[in-house]
């Protein structure tokens, strides 16, 4: 019977106790979960979701956004005030219809582009995973279904749908490999082990037959820690930890399969514990729109200040205006009415058709990008078919000024593959794609160990240690060929490598390993002792007793520990120089370098070694370090070997992308849970750290270290003013640093410190500490960030950036349902922010220009007319004509603005990076530009009111004997700021399309085609103005209008023709020069004036600072020994402090063993009855 922990045991109703027990506890601190057994409590869905709305949210948070835009709470307010009877000069419904229609056309936008996440989303929550029911069958369920307390089947290369505990596995003694590169980015595979008291619970039927409980911890945020016990019927607890715990968001690799219990599912997972909610974001454009929108209110409220004052003065001046102002029955003739009036007279100053402009604009400019073939990715062998996508269009413009990038390592800049590209053996360098001197190539080194040349034996060594000096399990498939499974991808690629020269890893027993040699000979090393690899030793040993009989240490690691332990001798020490140069050489390849080295261990040495061996690994205390001291008193007076260079492959052209990022002015910040030294690898081979730059890296173990590194780097910086400048500096710093250098009192001179270089490398970082460095930057310099991964453990840093970019085209990549923008490859970026991003900056800054500029400039004559009309609050222009003219007439040249007009083309923008300077610097959109628009458009309606009002100032008849009125003057009025405007788009622009021409002369001729059709269909139709009939007869009748449509428009635009004129010919910038070549066919290039910055000499400062820093001789030391490993190229990747030892793992393997995995019962597509298991 099974114990129950925490109160007593109902032996007639034992499901009860435990259900009762389990109630218990819930308040406390832990959970208890019932194996095999209804819970008896309800826990989270496993349910996943990543979008921004649901069917009740929806209304309130959509309400919420659009009302966040203060022109909407001000039209909102409009259309209020339009109800009141008798207030309103322009109808009730034009402002409160027209706001309808915006939030309509926004709500089903938004709708549009959210249901796209709730489908990302169901795909997830859909996937299909084996369930075991209480009759020992596996069932197919839902991610969703899934509940605490289940056990589940998972499959090699499957994600893992929830937290699991790891029970047994088709590996010996429970283990398995997972893969955590969407969780921490670390390109190593791990190990977990199960708990030998579940382990050998491989059938499904024993499994059902399992009764206990497990005592959890409450669910957290922290990835790499776990406690908990398992209770199993009639047994003692059981310690669970971290190590047989399988996170949501890992995957399975190199194992056939797993069963593990669910402990936290959907947000309870650790993996969406650290996740944030997706936020509301706003473009920058939109928040200075905004404040705009504000002193256009303040505007507003001055002139019908003015107005309603001018209406009180003119009223009480003793003068009788009856004659002109019929007297109005209507009470509402206060001061305040008329403010009232006067207010909704001039509210158009504040234009409501920029909303559907903006959102038609934007939805368009959305669908640019994801049709765009430049940035489709197509990959036939791993099926891949992938366009970018705007899964928001509210950022567009976002992307034309990012001033930080922060990046992923792992599967957004590499491709997570390790591959073995060349070595240097016994100072001969063998490569075959080498470009300068000596080209040898693989079988070159394998022709020289047949014929006895160059160091046969040194090659043999070689060979052997590649082979036998590795923690890989061979594993033969079903058609015959081997593949490797490793917990380290390099040794995987050593092992791979091996196989360039005809040296093949057979098998492996728990205390030998047989190779097959380059004859064909099969020999067997018998393995004595595993020295594992960590990181503070940078080095890895194996001893092994030879076919022949003698006991050898071969040894792996950094340069910087191998040959400082090489012995005296010459023959030990021959090749040294050699290779050293062969390291430099690799490194400049960004290749991933290791230095190798073997000694011959005399038979009496090596007994007595090992007695001291067993002595350090069985001790009580201070077992690792009485562990390194005895290996260390082994490693040393060793013969170099040579070295290796593997190759983490990038992803296409992303050293290309990044140097571009750079010219661009663009500061570049990789963010990866990986280790140091692999994260400065690959800084080098993606051109972000280059040779010539001075590396800071700040690795502190306290505050107060963290506190003195800073201050001392930046006291250096100021004295020559070089803070916040982009320094040729790379700072490389760790998440254990992080968390001192983000404390409150150090935030500031951290940052400061971090905006001085070029680029920034943060390595072992979690998360959060993602999220929070983007955050810092955005706090603190105000610039506009974005954030780009590929996996779940960068939804936090690409949620909290203003702009987020997720790659897709890879399964299982969690980031682009949660970003803003998904493309398939890093590459691609560069058109995404130099293309499509420069020219929607570009477009939306005149759209919104360029409407505040057409509204003002018709409605601020209004103010001009009322000087005439006695204040009263008369409209000059015809009612039907102020509702039509942004919806008809002025409506396409601003669309045009923002769907056709370019600078330059997308190859010149690609081609020349430093184009995207002026967008990054906000040129085109900020204070300074929009009050010259409103000076412009209040000098344009002077013109515009006061030429034609001159023009008729004595009165113009005709032979009809009709007169003229305030709406020919009107009208005249009307038609000129029409073609005007009109015209002004055209000046703006600055590519002509077929649209561009249409949206100006086709808007023109549709004025008068209305003026023509409105002219006459009254009395047919009762709601049109009466006075309106007959109009277009006298207005295309009378001298003086056509005399007014050709001099007006041309005094008008006459200055800003001129500037134009000016701007470009005399004070030409660089992107007027290239505009310029483009249409005249010429070379671009000897008008680019920017490429990179230029870069301060700070050599010699830098050199100071490290000088003088280190203060203490260890640290001085780890300094220099890390900066010759970053300058060799070091790097390895191995799990440290693992589930199982590397020594322990390869002794559990017999891989001669003939293994037949398990295949999991399927219950019956329709199971007899519904398991209680799932009940929850």
């Amino acid at each position: 019977m099974r114990s129950n922990v925490g109160g007593e045991e109902d032996q007639s109703n034992p499901r009860n106790a435990d259900a009762r027990a389990q109630a218990e506890e819930s308040d406390g601190q832990g959970r208890r979960i019932l194996i095999n057994l209804p819970q008896g409590q309800k826990y989270k869905s496993n349910e996943i979701s990543t979008a921004k709305y649901n069917l009740f949210t929806f209304i309130p948070k959509f309400l919420f956004e659009q009302f966040r835009r203060y022109a909407n709470i001000f039209f909102l307010c409009i259309g209020l005030l339009q109800q009141i009877p008798g207030v309103s000069p322009t109808g009730k419904y034009v402002t409160i219809v027209p706001l309808f229609v915006i939030l309509t056309i926004t709500a089903v936008k938004e709708m549009v582009e959210d249901i796209k996440r709730h489908k990302a989303d169901s795909k997830v929550n859909h996937t299909k995973v084996k369930v075991l029911t209480s009759a020992g069958d596996w069932i197919h369920k839902k991610w969703m279904e899934v509940c605490v307390g289940d056990i589940l089947n998972i499959e090699n290369s499957s994600f893992f749908p929830a937290d699991l505990i790891l029970l047994a596995s088709s590996e010996p003694q429970g283990m398995c490999y997972i893969e955590t590169a969407n969780l921490d980015g670390e390109t190593n595979l791990k190990i977990r082990s199960g708990l030998v008291c579940t382990s050998e619970l491989t059938d499904p039927k024993n499994l059902a037959r399992l009764t206990g409980q497990v005592e959890a911890e409450q669910p957290n945020r922290s990835l790499y820690e776990f406690a908990g016990n398992i209770v199993l019927s009639g047994e003692q607890a059981v310690p669970v930890s971290a190590t047989q715990l399988l996170l949501r968001g890992a995957r399975l690799r190199n194992t056939n399969w797993v069963h593990g219990l669910v402990v936290y599912t959907g947000h309870e997972s650790k993996l969406l514990m650290n996740s944030t909610k997706a936020p509301l974001k706003r473009s920058t454009v939109d928040i200075v729109t905004n404040y705009q929108i504000i002193f256009l209110f303040v505007i507003l409220v001055c002139l019908s200040l003015i107005s309603a004052i001018g209406n009180l003065v003119k009223g009480n001046n003793g003068e009788d205006h009856e004659f002109y102002i019929k007297a109005d029955s209507n009470l509402n003739n206060g001061f305040g009415w008329q403010f009232i009036t006067f207010f909704i007279l001039y509210n158009n100053l504040i234009p409501i058709s920029l909303q559907v402009t903006l959102e038609i604009v934007k939805f368009i400019q959305a669908y640019y990008m994801n049709w765009d073939e430049a940035m489709h990715y197509i990959d036939p062998e791993m099926g891949v078919d992938s366009y970018a996508l705007a899964r928001t269009s509210n950022l567009n413009e976002e992307l034309g000024q990012i001033k930080y990038v922060f990046s992923d390592k792992t599967g957004t800049l590499t491709r997570n593959v390790m591959e073995y590209k060349k070595c240097s053996v016994a100072g001969v360098m063998y490569d075959p794609e080498r470009e300068f001197g000596k080209q040898l190539g693989h079988k070159d080194l394998v022709d020289n160990l047949k014929q006895g040349t160059n160091s046969p034996e040194m090659i043999s060594d070689f060979l052997t240690l590649l082979t036998v000096c590795h923690t890989v399990i061979p594993e033969q498939g079903e058609d015959g060929v081997t593949r490797y499974n490793a917990a380290s991808p390099d040794e995987k690629a050593l092992v791979e490598g091996a196989e360039k020269y005809d040296y093949r890893f057979v098998a492996r027993r728990p205390e030998s390993v047989t190779i097959k040699t380059c004859t064909g000979k099969m020999e067997t090393y018998q393995v004595l002792n595993v020295i594992e690899f960590t990181s503070t030793r940078k080095r890895m040993s194996i001893v092994v007793k030879t076919p022949s009989g003698e006991i050898k240490l071969y040894i792996k690691g950094a340069d910087s520990v191998i040959l400082e332990r090489l012995g005296q001798n010459r023959e030990q020490r021959e090749h040294y120089d050699t290779t050293l140069n062969h390291l430099e050489e690799f490194a400049k390849c960004g290749l991933r370098t290791l230095c190798l080295g073997v000694a011959t261990i005399p038979l009496a040495q090596y007994e007595e070694w090992n007695r001291r061996w067993v002595v350090a690994s069985t001790a009580i205390n201070n077992r690792e370090e009485q562990i390194d001291e005895v290996a260390t008193s082994l490693e040393t007076n060793l013969t170099l070997i040579g070295a290796t260079a593997i190759e983490d492959k990038l992803q296409e052209q992303v050293p290309e992308t990044i140097e571009k990022l750079l010219e661009a002015n663009i500061h570049v910040w990789m963010l990866t849970g990986d280790k140091q030294e692999t994260a400065i690898n690959i800084a080098k081979s993606c051109r972000l750290h280059r040779d010539n730059s001075d590396l800071f890296i700040i690795n502190s173990r306290s505050p107060e270290e963290a506190r003195e590194e800073i201050q001392e780097q930046l006291k250096e910086l100021k004295k020559d003013g070089l803070v916040g400048k982009s320094n040729d500096i790379t700072l490389v710093t760790d998440g254990k640093s992080l968390n001192y250098t983000l404390l409150p009192d150090m935030r500031k001179d951290f940052i400061d410190l971090c905006t001085s270089c070029r680029a920034v490398v943060c390595c072992r970082v979690s998360p959060i500490q993602k999220a929070d460095m983007v955050e810092l930057v955005k706090e603190h310099t105000g610039a506009i960030t974005l954030s780009i991964g590929d996996g779940a453990n960068d939804v936090a840093m690409i949620q909290k950036a203003a702009v987020g970019v997720g790659i897709s085209g890879n399964e299982g990549l969690q980031a682009a349902n949660s970003a803003d923008f998904a493309i398939a490859q890093f590459r691609f970026l560069s058109r995404l922010l130099f293309v499509h991003g420069a020219w929607n900056y570009s477009r939306i800054s005149k759209v919104i220009l360029y409407s505040f500029y057409k509204n003002i400039t018709l409605y601020i004559i209004e103010l001009w007319f009322a000087i005439y009309n006695y204040w009263s609050g008369q409209v000059i222009y015809e009612r039907w004509t102020i509702g039509m003219y942004n919806l008809f007439f002025t409506s396409a040249p601003p669309v045009a603005l923002g769907l056709f007009d370019r600078t330059c083309t997308a190859a010149t923008r690609e081609e020349y990076p430093s184009l995207y300077h002026s967008t990054q610097k906000s040129e085109f959109f900020n204070h300074r530009e929009f009050w010259k628009w409103i000076a412009n458009s209040i000098v344009h309606s002077v013109l515009l009111f006061w030429l034609p009002q001159m023009a008729m100032y004595f009165g113009v008849s005709w032979e009809s004997g009709q007169t003229d009125g305030y709406l020919v003057l009107g009208n005249t009025v009307y038609t000129l700021v029409v073609v005007t405007t009109c015209l002004k788009a055209g000046i703006e622009m600055d590519a002509w399309t077929w649209f561009s021409h249409g949206s100006i002369w086709g808007s023109i001729a549709l004025w008068f085609l209305f003026l023509v059709i409105y002219s006459h269909i009254w009395p047919s139709a009762k709601f049109v103005a009466s006075n309106m009939a007959g109009m277009s007869e006298i207005l295309l009748s009378s001298p003086v209008f056509w005399f007014c449509l050709l001099l007006v428009p041309t005094v008008t635009l006459l200055a800003d023709v001129a500037f134009r004129a000016i701007k470009t010919t005399v004070f030409t910038t660089e992107t007027d020069k290239i505009r310029i070549a483009e249409v005249m066919n010429k070379e671009v290039a000897v008008y680019v004036e920017g490429g990179r910055r230029p870069i301060s000499e700070t050599s010699r400062l830098l050199r100071n600072v490290r000088k003088r820093f280190r203060k203490n001789k260890q640290r001085q030391e780890e300094q220099a020994t890390m900066e010759m490993d970053v300058r060799h190229g070091y790097a390895f990747s191995q799990e440290e402090a693992g589930a199982v030892s590397q020594g322990e793992y390869i002794r559990r393997y017999d891989t001669t063993r003939p293994r037949i995995p398990q295949v999991p019962q399927m219950a019956p597509k329709v199971p007899p009855r519904k398991p209680k298991v799932h009940e929850v």
